[in-house]
């Protein structure tokens, strides 16, 4: 499957300075610790607060290109059929132990049929799509607009650069069956939050949360169990929402069983929704 990359690029910006831009640092170079940045984002001109009554109109049109950053995402997306979504440090190299769990996890769920999709950068995403190319299934980087250039790795079949965080967020949501959430910092814990309380409103349904590395994870699940849940701020029953493991193969075998049993639902209350029509009930 060849290579698609679309979004991002500013039509006002000279040929080929997006590409110069990206290439500016080298590949193997992490993103940098500290802030700020120079260099401005869609994003953070948006949130800005203004007062100047021509900022404000201003402000108002950029409605349309946040429309067409959904159009542009759903047309692409659309094509992929059933995903899982994995998400983890872009500060993990091929050395690390967990970055070859993530390349066999993302190569499992490919064999399973699902399509893997990232953030389209490196560690723990570009383990994902790795694994995804030795499956033969396709391979999506959901890329981002940033302070710093995040260069997308080498193994997508689809990349599509957004300028915003929430168009971006939707997409991992909306055509992903799963999450599977291995050892990252805030952007990780961002995901992981953004679906745990997406399921425990009933804004998404039957729709599986995997924690990968036991040892990592345990802290935060400690003081959810030993505080949040304790004192009142979740539900005990909200403990039960993700499955934390360390089997690659046991991630695989979780998601496709929680797959099955939703289309299994569905065709269920399918059948009997016809059977009711055609009684008259």
């Amino acid at each position: 499957m060849s290579t698609r990359r679309r979004g991002a690029k500013d039509p006002s910006e000279p040929p080929g300075e997006e590409r110069r831009r990206q290439d500016r640092r080298p590949r193997d170079q992490k993103p940098p610790d500290t802030l700020p940045h120079e260099r401005t984002t869609e994003d953070e001109r948006l949130l800005e607060s203004v007062e100047d009554i021509r900022a404000i109109g201003t402000d108002a049109w950029r409605i349309f290109r946040i429309m067409g950053e959904f159009v542009e995402g759903f047309e692409e997306m659309s094509e992929i059929g059933k995903a899982v979504s994995i998400f983890g440090s872009a500060r993990v190299g091929p050395e690390d132990p967990i970055y070859q769990r993530c390349v066999e996890t993302a190569r499992l769920l490919g064999e399973a049929g699902f399509a893997i999709i990232t953030g389209g950068g490196p560690g723990i995403m570009e383990a994902a799509n790795r694994g995804a190319k030795l499956a033969s299934t396709p391979s999506v980087g959901c890329n981002i607009e940033l302070p710093f250039e995040q260069r997308s790795n080498d193994f997508l079949d689809v990349s599509i650069d957004f300028r915003y965080f929430f168009v971006r967020k939707t997409m991992f949501v909306k055509y992903a069956q799963a999450f599977v959430i291995f050892p990252g910092g805030y952007g990780t814990l961002d995901e992981l939050f953004e679906a745990l309380t997406l399921i425990q409103t009933n804004k998404v349904r039957d729709f599986p949360v995997v924690l990968f590395g036991s040892a990592y994870w345990k802290g935060l699940v400690d003081w959810l169990r030993g505080t949040t849940a304790a004192e009142g701020k979740i539900a005990p029953a909200d403990l039960d929402l993700v499955l934390i493991t360390d089997d690659p193969a046991e991630v695989a075998r979780h998601i496709v069983r929680r797959y099955e049993g939703r289309h299994a639902r569905d065709r269920a209350r399918y059948d009997s929704r016809g059977v009711d029509e055609r009684s008259g009930l």
